[in-house]
Parts: C-alpha cells; sequence; structure tokens
C-alpha cells in the first residue's frame, strides 16, 4: 500500500489525507473490479494500437477520473532513470520519473484536468481547442481528461466535434462521465468507451481489510460486510465510510457501531420482522419496529432492508443454490432457506410490491415512522389473504368452469318461452302475417329505455334457478318475457342466425341492427341465465330472420288454402279478393291459434 502514496503524505508535518484519496490507485495492477478494461489497454499498449479518444462511464466512485490519470501516466511515463521518451508508453507507469510525479500532483502542463460542469460554454471550448494544436511542451502526449463530460452545452459538443474526429497525432482525449445517456451519439462514436463495473460486496469488503491492516486499526469482518453493501459498488464511498468508522471507534470498529453509524436495522431483526409480518403478528413487527428506530434506524432503511431481504428470499426459492454462497452466512442460511420454503412465491411478490410502493411513502411523508408502521400493518393484514389464484380456485365450482355470476337478476320465468300466451297478455306473441312487426313496434314504446341498460331487480327467492334457452326462439321468448321490448324486436326482426349452441350464438346482423347488438345480447344473456353467452358476429349470411320465417311460414299456409276448392270458389266470384289471415278452427268450431305456428288442416276457412 505505501507504493500509493506521494512523498509528502511520509512527512511528519504532512496533513492528514482520507483513506479516498491515499489508496487512491497509481497503476492498472491496482485498479479492481475492472479487469476486462485493463485486459483490452494491455493489449492495446503492447500493440500499439492505441486510441486518441477514451470515454469511461460508471456510477460514482468506480475510478473513471482515477483511470484517466493513469492513461495519462502511462502514455508519459519516461522510466525511472529518466530516458526522454525513448521507453515509449507503457501500461505499467513507474511512477517515480517526473511526468509520473508531476500528472500524480496535478501540475503537468501537458495533461489538463477539466471540469465539465463549471466550464461548459462553447467560449470556453473554443478557447480549450485553440492550444490543441500546439505540439506538447516537455510530455510525449498532450492529454485533455474531461471530467462530467455529459455536462458540455451542445454547442460546446459541436465544436469539439471535428476536433474529436482527427485530432493532431500527440494528442489524446479521455472523457468520464456517469450519465452517458446524455452525450451525443456522434461523441461516442468517435471515443472508444469503457463501461467500469461495480465492484461486488464481497471484492470491496477484501479491499478494504487490507487497507485496514495498512492502516493498523482493527475493523470485524462483519463490520466491513455491512460497509461494503452500504457503498453498493463504489470504492471511495466505501473507503470514506471505512474512515468515518474507524474516526468513531477509536481503532476497533464492530458491527454494532457501523450499524449505529449507518442507521441500519440488524439482519436478525429484519428476518424476525418479515417473519412476524407475514404471520399477521402486527404488535411484535411494531414493537420491533421501535424498537429498531430507538436504537437509531432510519425507517426508511428499515423498509428497504426489508425489500432487500424479500427480493434475497425470492431469488433462494427460484436458484435455492444462492443460499450456498461462500459470503452467505450460516445463520441466513438457515433462516433464509426455511423462509423461503414457507412463503409462495406469489405472497413474495405480493410483499415485494407493497413493500416498494411503501419505501415511496415513507421517503415522502412528513412522519417515517407512523408511514412505516402503515405500511406494516398493511403488509400483515394482507399476509393472511389468498393469493389470485387461491381466490379464483376457492369460487370456482367444482367441475372446473368459471364462478357463477352473482349480478342482480328478476325471477326466472316458470315456463319456457314455447308456452302460448294469451292473445290481451301484454306479454303474447307478435300477431300473424305482415302485421307482426308493426304490433312489436307498437309494443316497444310501453317498456322504459332505461331498462336496456340497467341491472335487474334483486331475485325474489334465492334458491329458484335461472333459465337455460335450448334455441334462438327460446331466447327471444325471454326477451320478451323480461320486458326487453327493443332487444326483442332487434332479434326478430335484425338477426340471421349463423349457429347456435348453448352458451353460444353467431349471427349476421341485418341491414337495421344496431352496431352494439351482440354485446347487448351477451349482457342480456349472462345476466338472465344459468350459463355465460359468447355472442359473436360472422360475416356469412346465416338463416333468414324470424320475421322473414314467419313471413314464409304464413305464405305457405295462405297457398295451401289458396288451393282449397270453395277458398277458389269464392276468389272466382269476388275478383280481386286476397286471403289477409288464416285461423285454425278447433272441435268446438271457435278460431284457435294462427297460421304463424305454421299449422293448417281441413278444417280451416276463411
Amino acid at each position: 500500500m505505501t507504493d500509493r502514496e506521494t512523498p509528502e503524505t511520509t512527512a511528519d508535518h504532512a496533513p492528514y489525507r482520507v483513506l479516498a484519496r491515499k489508496y487512491r490507485p497509481a497503476t492498472f495492477g491496482q485498479l479492481i473490479g475492472q479487469d476486462a478494461m485493463v485486459r483490452t489497454l494491455t493489449n492495446a499498449f503492447a500493440s500499439g494500437r492505441l486510441a486518441h479518444a477514451f470515454i469511461l462511464t460508471g456510477v460514482r466512485g468506480v475510478g473513471k477520473t482515477t483511470t484517466a490519470r493513469i492513461i495519462a501516466r502511462a502514455l508519459n511515463c519516461v522510466g525511472p532513470k529518466g530516458a526522454n521518451g525513448e521507453c515509449g508508453p507503457t501500461i505499467d507507469p513507474c511512477g517515480q520519473c517526473e511526468p509520473c510525479r508531476a500528472i500524480a500532483e496535478d501540475r503537468h502542463v501537458d495533461v489538463l484536468e477539466i471540469d465539465a460542469a463549471s466550464r461548459s460554454k462553447v467560449d470556453e471550448m473554443r478557447e480549450l481547442l485553440d492550444g490543441v494544436r500546439y505540439r506538447p511542451t516537455s510530455a510525449r502526449f498532450k492529454v485533455y481528461i474531461i471530467d462530467e463530460v455529459h455536462m458540455l452545452s451542445a454547442h460546446s459538443f459541436n465544436a469539439l466535434l471535428k476536433t474529436l474526429e482527427e485530432p493532431p497525432q500527440n494528442v489524446t482525449f479521455i472523457f468520464a462521465t456517469t450519465e452517458v445517456r446524455k452525450v451525443p451519439v456522434t461523441v461516442l462514436s468517435r471515443c472508444q468507451r469503457f463501461d467500469l463495473r461495480r465492484v461486488d460486496e464481497e471484492m470491496l469488503s477484501a479491499h478494504l481489510a487490507s487497507v485496514v491492516e495498512a492502516e493498523g486499526v482493527t475493523v470485524s469482518a462483519p463490520a466491513l460486510h455491512l460497509i461494503a453493501r452500504a457503498a453498493d459498488g463504489s470504492v471511495r464511498d466505501g473507503l470514506s465510510l471505512l474512515d468515518q468508522a474507524i474516526a468513531q471507534g477509536d481503532g476497533t470498529v464492530g458491527a454494532e457501531e457501523v450499524r449505529r453509524m449507518l442507521g441500519l436495522a440488524d439482519r436478525g431483526v429484519t428476518f424476525d420482522l418479515v417473519d412476524r409480518v407475514m404471520e399477521g403478528d402486527i404488535g411484535a413487527a411494531l414493537g420491533l419496529m421501535a424498537e429498531q428506530y430507538g436504537a437509531g434506524a432510519e425507517p426508511a432503511v428499515v423498509i428497504s432492508d426489508m425489500l432487500d431481504l424479500i427480493h434475497w428470499l425470492t431469488r433462494v426459492k427460484v436458484v435455492p443454490e444462492v443460499a450456498q454462497g461462500a459470503g452467505v452466512p450460516e445463520a441466513e442460511r438457515v433462516r433464509g432457506g426455511d423462509m423461503a420454503a414457507r412463503l409462495s412465491m406469489a405472497v413474495l411478490a405480493r410483499a415485494w410490491q407493497m413493500l416498494l410502493k411503501g419505501l415511496d411513502e415513507v421517503r415522502m411523508a412528513p412522519m417515517p415512522l407512523q408511514a412505516a408502521e402503515m405500511v406494516l400493518v398493511r403488509l400483515a393484514y394482507t399476509a393472511d389473504l389468498p393469493t389470485p389464484a387461491e381466490a379464483v380456485k376457492a369460487v370456482s365450482p367444482t367441475s372446473g368452469g368459471p364462478p357463477p355470476r352473482t349480478a342482480p337478476q328478476t325471477a326466472p320465468p316458470a315456463t319456457p318461452a314455447t308456452t302460448t300466451a294469451a292473445p290481451d297478455s301484454p306479454d303474447a306473441a307478435p300477431p300473424s302475417g305482415a302485421a307482426a312487426p308493426v304490433a312489436r313496434a307498437a309494443v316497444e314504446p310501453a317498456a322504459p329505455p332505461a331498462q336496456v341498460d340497467e341491472p335487474a331487480a334483486p331475485p325474489a327467492r334465492a334458491e329458484e334457478s335461472k333459465p337455460d334457452p335450448a334455441s334462438f326462439d327460446e331466447v327471444v321468448a325471454l326477451a320478451d318475457d323480461k320486458r326487453e321490448g327493443l332487444l326483442s324486436a332487434n332479434l326478430y326482426n335484425n338477426v340471421h342466425l349463423v349457429e347456435f349452441a348453448p352458451g353460444r350464438i353467431e349471427f349476421h346482423p341485418g341491414d337495421h341492427a344496431p352496431s352494439d347488438l351482440a354485446h347487448r345480447l351477451s349482457r342480456f344473456l349472462n345476466e338472465n341465465t344459468a350459463r355465460r353467452w359468447v355472442v359473436t358476429v360472422a360475416s356469412q349470411a346465416g338463416q333468414p330472420t324470424l320475421h322473414q320465417q314467419a313471413d314464409g311460414d304464413v305464405a305457405a299456409v295462405k297457398a295451401e288454402v289458396a288451393s282449397h276448392p270453395l277458398v277458389k270458389a269464392v276468389m272466382e266470384t269476388f275478383p280481386g279478393a286476397t286471403i289477409e289471415e288464416v285461423n285454425k278452427l278447433d272441435a268446438a268450431g271457435h278460431v284457435g291459434a294462427g297460421a304463424a305456428d305454421g299449422e293448417a288442416d281441413e278444417e280451416e276457412g276463411p
């Protein structure tokens, strides 16, 4: 670790330097977690295939600016004995020659490190580019390091494009940014891009352990693990937190001190909290939350820890090998495996969604503790609720079909629509002959139009069963019985039936059929029958409408009656006479049902 220190840091009068600066890598070998980039640059230096522009992206603290400085030193290193540039660029800068020390101390005249946030205007970019055409003063390469390059204005980027595409031979640009999406694609296409990865917890924890050993302090392994987790892949954040923990612990740091410093909840308590919530024991859950809050844990952090645990349990349930990882403590392995086995995937997914929404509420709430407690209450009271699949299974009939509808309904008719209504009844069948459509239209206004879309009245007796029409005629009769005059008229006059089966109707609409007839018929049948119906519109012509069929039956009866000798004699006696209606006489000689039934015998008369 001492090779990372500059001479000033070893002097007795040197001020204290934070760990993030003191242990900043000086060579590619000291970078951690960026093996792909180091391998590419090593091969590029070895083969002499060095790009004229690099762009380094990644989250904060993963080494973007540090990597840029190492590249600048590698391009200009002349060796420990000062070979005046004869050794050429090297992947392993010595750190002892004048260019290496000057670059490390940020005083080299040919290496310019610029903050784009403070120099974003186009005039400042033009001023910067004016010096590109001049050769380096003392170094091998003139290097421009622009940090947070995404902060440049659109005009600044445009001013940079031509120089960036064809810079002088000994000029190199190195850009660093945390938001690469804000960099124009015209700039990205001119650079060699490296995406620096987050450093995983195990690697960062090992790196922090090496720093602790070099500093001569004592920090427990669980404490280092907590710091590495809180750093979220950022080496700089991890070193800053370690610096703070060492100062707080006065040379000896344990997990409890780090937990209090970070405002974290104990991992074991997080297991207990999730366990109590999933059991619906809200009293114990609120007690644990109060204990953690009193110990210094932030409510949002507690909810975040619960989210992290739910995610980990889900991973264990999907991939059980996750629990056997080297970095998983034995207690977590045992408890995590047990909880993952007890909780279903649907319950874990529901808990994740509720906690994720609750985390935003806690962060935005003026009283975070109360908001976090309300999140726990909601989660606890939904813990014993069935999942959607369980709810559907519970209400579905044993046959496996869809659940019965519970929409309001009217009392079903006692007899199917095949029974003949009295002629004076308001529900009577339409009269036969050409007057049938007129009779239906005359009855329509009597039915309130609102009944088409309003739910039916509650059933008179719950034990009564709904009808189940077995033919299209029964469907029309049911519409008549339910006083759906408009629907009944449309079914009678404007429906060309293509296919009928219990639960399914396919028809071709007539020219005067409303556009939503299929939807209205489906809704009517689903609300007033014993099964669910699917009503579809077909393109083929289909059968004649019931009105057309009735007209055909009447015409056939009239033709048969016209051939009767007595009728022929009457027609010849009264030229121009027509047969308007044919009625059937019963045994007593009284008029019975009309010819709309399609029946006639030898007793028929005019």
